[in-house]
């Protein structure tokens, strides 16, 4: 039984993956490359500044793939203040769910901190989490343990009693690294078979998981989160 949760927020609790995707599309094309989805989807769930050291020659220069961050960076940023991204199905009853029982959560991802509190402000999430863990706070960021391990210090509570929900491969490779159980929501891509069989399951929706909440995790005795109503979807 678990007594904590974990989350992924892009791709898992925000539908902002494909968004940030096709910004990224359209800026590789103004430095003259095609991103592929075979390249792009081995960034998904990664911080840039891990994924320039592995990739960052396809600009031919780092400092080009730096600049181009950059870009991306204030796009997706405009893009957001503009439209926001669209709560994914089922977040918000799992997340209210998970509050009645006294569950605590914390959002673990490879964003940086400052911009997951406004997302999830915007989004009216941010009073569901009792704390963040932004990709900046890491030495390392997915799939290493890193960022998890900093969850669950601020959540204070074992790792071995952290359940992770993941959109992403190298997400829940992270949490399985760091002790935890992991679930995979898959977003853009669909986990490989050595990584699903490590986890404790693999759901088409966050909707999914109340059914297995009773099984999954301990309930805990403590006073629920106030939560401002209604939450908003963008």
């Amino acid at each position: 039984m678990h007594s904590a949760a974990v989350f992924d927020m892009d791709g898992l609790l925000l539908d902002s993956e494909r968004p940030i995707r096709d910004i990224w599309r359209l800026v590789a094309s103004e430095f003259g490359l095609v991103l592929s989805d075979e390249i792009y989807l081995q960034w998904v769930g990664r911080r840039y500044a891990d994924v320039a050291e592995q990739y960052g020659g396809i600009f031919g220069e780092r400092r080009l793939f730096d600049e181009a961050c950059g870009l991306v960076r204030t796009r997706v940023s405009d893009f957001y203040e503009a439209e926001g991204f669209a709560v994914k199905t089922g977040a918000v009853e799992l997340l209210s769910l998970l509050n009645e029982r006294g569950i605590p959560c914390c959002v673990a991802s490879s964003t940086r901190h400052a911009e997951v509190r406004h997302r999830l402000e915007r989004a009216g999430l941010r009073a569901y989490f009792d704390a963040i863990a932004g990709g900046d706070e890491a030495s390392n960021g997915k799939p290493h343990p890193d960022l998890f391990l900093l969850a669950a210090e601020r959540l204070g509570v074992n790792p071995r009693h952290c359940l992770v929900f993941e959109d992403s491969e190298h997400g829940a490779q992270g949490a399985l690294a760091a002790g935890m159980s992991a679930v995979i929501v898959p977003d853009l891509k669909t986990p490989a078979p050595d990584t699903a069989a490590l986890c404790l399951a693999v759901l088409e929706s966050l909707a999914h998981v109340p059914a297995f909440c009773e099984a999954w995790f301990s309930r805990q005795q403590r006073t629920a989160l106030t939560i401002p109503s209604p939450a908003r979807s963008t």
